[in-house]
């Protein structure tokens, strides 16, 4: 397979892709911005209680 053929294929998907979106009705951005930080947050606090030498 050569380096054009790769990439005209990459453009045929990339292409065909853009009509679904990508995107699901039920996640909301918001909802997973604030999971991921409420997560990060316990990781952090986590990682200061095995730390405390220091």
């Amino acid at each position: 397979m050569s380096l054009h053929s790769t990439a005209a294929q990459l453009a045929t998907l990339a292409a065909e892709g853009g009509e679904h979106g990508g995107n699901h009705e039920s996640i909301s951005p918001l909802m997973t911005g604030g999971a991921a930080f409420v997560i990060l947050l316990l990781l952090l606090w986590i990682t200061t209680r095995f730390n405390r030498d220091r």
